[in-house]
């Protein structure tokens, strides 16, 4: 395990996970027959684009028919959204296309509509992955969660902003719209001069252009009305989906010793078992293990590598239902080996509450 923790330091790049004594080198060369297959990418990026464009241009056209109409629009536009942020997540690994450069070139394209300076979400991502699930390497590129020990060793101002930040109004109502809306805007921890700045101040200069193009063509307020509750929906439903992979009861949490790459993917990331359509609007990021597992395949392809691999079938479940539950959970318990509610401690049932 040592040997292991030791080779990701030196080989972060979660599109080569590292291999161990616990690595199944078969399976993994096994998963390298899913890879994109560019006309299909292509195909996958026009429908999708085409299909928010449609429906924006529909939310338009409402205006003068009843804003009811155009708020009633904008949920399957938000779901656009949320697909086109996953085809850029795709590029951000590589998966979409063969050649590198056309994968970052659209990234960044549709970072200007999905608002995310692609490189410097890139580079935190990569961190996500090459860490998730490990409790000595939080807090790039994950959602800040604490332990039950270090909740308790917190003062009683820390423990009052922790339990707001967790709260599900602030997670998914204030935070998405914090993070998309200003964090992307200016983030303050990348260190000044770093060259993810050029990713972000880019962004951010394409985004003031198509912003004011389009507030020229439709109208500064009906861009407005057309505009805020798409941010509103699309990254409220973005943070949600992002945390329902991660944030669930039995996750995966390790100290850095006991850490390792497949069992952080396999059990650590959830199966988020979505009704068809809705998993077509998610790009299959539900198959979350899959894509921790070997992040180089595409979404279209995730279905069909889960359906033909029987080892992925070990990951735990969600249906849409059951995930509800985990807005709540908000803290580790280590000893249990579980995911806790702030109200679990007051009833004593945190067997590190103590």
């Amino acid at each position: 395990m040592a040997q292991l923790a030791a080779r990701d330091r030196r080989h972060p790049n979660p599109d080569s996970p590292p291999h161990s004594e616990g690595t199944d080198r078969k399976l993994y060369a096994r998963l390298k027959e899913f890879r994109a297959n560019p006309w299909r990418s292509l195909g996958q990026l026009l429908v999708t684009g085409a299909g928010f464009a449609t429906l924006w241009l529909g939310m338009w056209y409402s205006l003068d028919h009843g804003y009811w109409l155009t708020l009633l629009l904008a949920i399957p536009a938000g779901g656009f959204l949320v697909r086109l942020f996953a085809i850029q997540h795709d590029c951000g690994h590589g998966s979409l296309f063969k050649a590198r450069w056309i994968n970052d070139a659209v990234g960044r394209a549709i970072g200007v509509i999905t608002l995310t300076p692609y490189d410097y979400w890139r580079r935190a991502h990569a961190s996500h992955h090459a860490t998730s699930g490990n409790l000595d390497r939080r807090g790039i590129g994950d959602i800040e969660t604490l332990t039950v020990r270090e909740y308790n060793a917190l003062s009683p101002w820390r423990k009052l902003a922790y339990r707001f930040y967790r709260h599900p109004l602030v997670l998914f109502g204030v935070g998405p719209i914090y993070l998309f809306v200003l964090k992307h805007r200016l983030p303050l921890d990348l260190p000044w001069l770093h060259r993810g700045w050029l990713s972000v101040l880019g962004t951010n200069v394409a985004i003031a252009c198509l912003l004011t193009a389009m507030a020229l063509i439709v109208g500064p307020m009906d861009f407005l009305k057309i505009q805020l509750p798409l941010v509103l929906l699309g990254s409220s439903a973005g943070v949600w989906l992002f945390f329902v992979q991660h944030q669930y009861e039995a996750a995966y949490w390790r100290r850095g010793p006991d850490w390792d790459f497949r069992q952080a993917a396999l059990y650590g990331s959830s199966h988020y078992s979505l009704p068809k359509f809705l998993q077509w609007m998610t790009a299959s990021i539900g198959l979350h293990h899959v894509h921790h597992l070997s992040s180089r395949i595409p979404n279209y392809r995730l279905q069909e590598c889960l359906d033909r691999t029987p080892e992925l079938r070990v990951a735990p479940r969600l249906t849409l239902v059951q995930s509800l539950a985990c807005a709540t959970l908000a803290l580790w318990d280590e000893q249990a080996g579980k995911m806790i509610r702030f109200r679990d401690l007051k009833k004593g049932r945190s067997s590190a509450s103590a």
